[in-house]
C-alpha cells in the first residue's frame, strides 16, 4: 500500500520530480566544470631495523621495532619539516594539506599519496617526499653521528606520472546529484502532501464525511463559459458523469427514497450550482418530473446558469405575494421546471426555515417526483443546514484540490446537529487525463434532447 501511495504522488507530482533532476544536472554540470583536476601520485616504503652487528635485521625483532615506529613515521611524513626540504615556504601548507600517509595493516610498509592539479608535479613531489623522508629517517635514528641507524627506510615503490585525474569524477557527481535531487523531491512532496488537507480522493472524501461517493465531475476547460451538460448533446465526459450520479441517486435508499434533496458545498466557488442545474437536467433527460429550486437567497445563479428571469420567484411565494404556481417556469426539452430565488431578501435564514417553506416544500414533493435545491454553501450561513432539515436528504459537493477535509467533518458535524440526512457526496473538479476515467460507451445511446442554449459567461458557486 505504501509503495502504491509513494507511486501515485510520484506520477501526480512528475513535472516536479522532473524539474528537480534537471536542475540536479545543471548543478553536477556546473560543479565538475568548476572543479580543478587532481592528479594523485602513489609511493611505498619499507621500513626495517639493524641487529647489533650492524647489519639488517631479518628476524621477528626486527620486524617489532620497525612496526614501533611505523605508525609514527606516517605521521611525520607530512610534517612541515619534510615538505619544506621539497617545495617552497609558501607552497607548504597547500602542499599538506595534499599529502596522505599511512601504515599498511599488518606490515612494515608505509604509503603515501601526493596529490596536485599538474600529474608530473604530482609524481615528481611524492619521489622527492620519499627520499627525504628517508635521509630525515636516517639523521634522527643514530643513536650517535657516528654509528649506524637503528631503523631504516627505504623507497620500494617509486611514484609514475598519473595519466587520469581522481577528481572531479563527472559521472559519480551526476549519479549522486540525480540521487540526492530525487530523495530531497519525493521528500518535498511526501511532506507537502502530508500536510495538505485538501480533499484529493475519493477514499478521503469518504473518510472525513462519513457518507458514499455518488459521482466524480471531471475537470474540463470550458466548463466555466459553458457549465451545462446539454452542450455537444450531452455526449461529454461530464454528462456522462451526471447520470452515474444519477443512478446511483436511485440506489441510496430502496425504501426511503428522496423527494427532496439539498445540493450544498461547506465553502463558495466549489460547483454546487453547476451540480444542482446539471443534476436536474439529467433526471429530466431520464423521464423524472424534477424542480429546480434557487435556494440561494444571498447569492442567487441558477437564472444566470439557465438564462431566465429571476426577479420574481421563491421569495414572493414566501412572503405571499406570488402563488407558487404562477412563478414556476419550464427550461428546455423535456421540460424542466425551475422556481427561481426572486428579490434577494434581509432575513433568508428565516424565511427557508419558516412554515411558509415547509408548504412551499409540502407542494413541490406532491407534485413532482424529485426537488432538488441549490442552497447557500454550510460553513459561512446556516440556510442549507436549515433546508437540510426540511428535505429528505443533502448531497454535499465538494472541489477537488480545494474543499478542506476538516471543513467538510464541520459541514457533516452541523448538518448533523439538525437531524438533515447526507445522502452522499460529489467530488467536483476531478483532474482527468483524456477523459479516461469514464471509459468507452458514453457516445452510446444518449441522444440527449435539445435544450435552451447556455447563457454566456455564467459564475460557478
Amino acid at each position: 500500500m505504501e509503495l502504491l501511495y509513494y507511486t501515485r504522488l510520484a506520477r501526480r507530482n512528475w513535472p516536479f520530480i522532473l524539474l528537480a533532476l534537471v536542475l540536479a544536472v545543471g548543478a553536477s554540470a556546473a560543479v565538475t566544470a568548476g572543479t580543478p583536476p587532481k592528479y594523485v601520485a602513489t609511493i611505498s616504503m619499507l621500513v626495517s631495523g639493524h641487529d647489533r652487528e650492524g647489519s639488517l635485521s631479518t628476524a621477528y625483532q626486527a620486524g617489532m621495532l620497525s612496526a614501533q615506529r611505523v605508525h609514527s613515521y606516517a605521521t611525520l611524513l607530512s610534517s612541515r619539516r619534510v615538505v619544506a626540504q621539497i617545495t617552497g615556504e609558501d607552497d607548504v601548507e597547500r602542499v599538506q594539506a595534499n599529502i596522505t600517509a599511512e601504515a599498511v595493516p599488518g606490515t612494515v610498509l608505509l604509503r603515501a599519496t601526493v596529490g596536485d592539479p599538474d600529474p608530473s608535479r604530482a609524481a615528481g613531489l611524492a619521489n622527492a617526499l620519499g627520499e627525504r623522508f628517508a635521509e630525515l629517517i636516517d639523521q634522527i635514528e643514530r643513536p650517535s653521528p657516528s654509528s649506524r641507524p637503528v631503523v631504516k627506510v627505504t623507497l620500494v615503490d617509486r611514484a609514475e606520472t598519473p595519466e587520469a585525474p581522481v577528481s572531479p569524477r563527472p559521472v559519480v557527481n551526476l549519479v549522486m546529484a540525480l540521487l540526492i535531487a530525487l530523495v530531497l523531491a519525493m521528500a518535498v512532496i511526501v511532506v507537502r502532501d502530508r500536510l495538505d488537507t485538501t480533499v484529493k480522493s475519493t477514499e478521503a472524501l469518504q473518510q472525513a464525511s462519513g457518507s458514499s461517493t455518488l459521482g466524480i465531475i471531471g475537470y474540463e476547460r470550458d466548463a466555466r463559459r459553458h457549465p451545462l451538460i446539454v452542450r455537444n448533446q450531452g455526449r461529454s465526459s461530464r454528462s456522462e458523469a451526471f447520470r452515474t450520479l444519477r443512478t446511483n441517486l436511485q440506489f441510496i435508499g430502496v425504501d426511503r427514497q428522496p423527494k427532496s434533496l439539498v445540493v450544498t458545498s461547506c465553502l463558495p466557488s466549489e460547483g454546487k450550482s453547476s451540480v444542482s442545474a446539471n443534476l436536474a437536467i439529467t433526471l429530466a433527460q431520464a423521464g423524472w418530473r424534477v424542480v429546480l429550486v434557487d435556494g440561494d437567497l444571498r447569492r442567487p445563479t441558477i437564472p444566470s446558469y439557465l438564462g431566465i428571469e429571476g426577479t420574481t420567484g421563491l421569495t414572493d411565494v414566501l412572503i405571499g405575494r406570488a402563488q407558487l404556481k404562477e412563478v414556476i417556469q419550464v427550461w428546455g426539452e423535456p421540460g424542466m421546471s425551475v422556481l427561481p430565488s426572486g428579490r434577494i431578501p434581509p432575513n433568508p435564514s428565516e424565511l427557508l426555515g419558516s412554515g411558509g417553506m415547509r408548504e412551499v416544500l409540502a407542494q413541490l414533493t406532491e407534485t413532482y417526483d424529485m426537488v432538488i435545491i441549490d442552497a447557500p454553501p454550510l460553513l459561512p450561513v446556516t440556510d442549507a443546514a436549515t433546508l437540510g432539515a426540511l428535505c429528505d436528504g443533502v448531497l454535499l459537493v465538494t472541489r477537488h484540490g480545494k474543499t478542506r477535509r476538516e471543513h467538510m467533518v464541520r459541514a457533516t458535524e452541523l448538518l448533523a446537529s439538525v437531524n438533515a440526512r447526507v445522502v452522499g457526496t460529489v467530488l467536483n473538479f476531478f483532474p482527468l487525463k483524456d477523459n479516461t476515467y469514464f471509459g468507452y460507451g458514453y457516445g452510446y445511446g444518449h441522444d440527449a434532447e435539445e435544450s435552451k442554449p447556455e447563457v454566456k459567461h455564467p459564475v460557478s458557486v
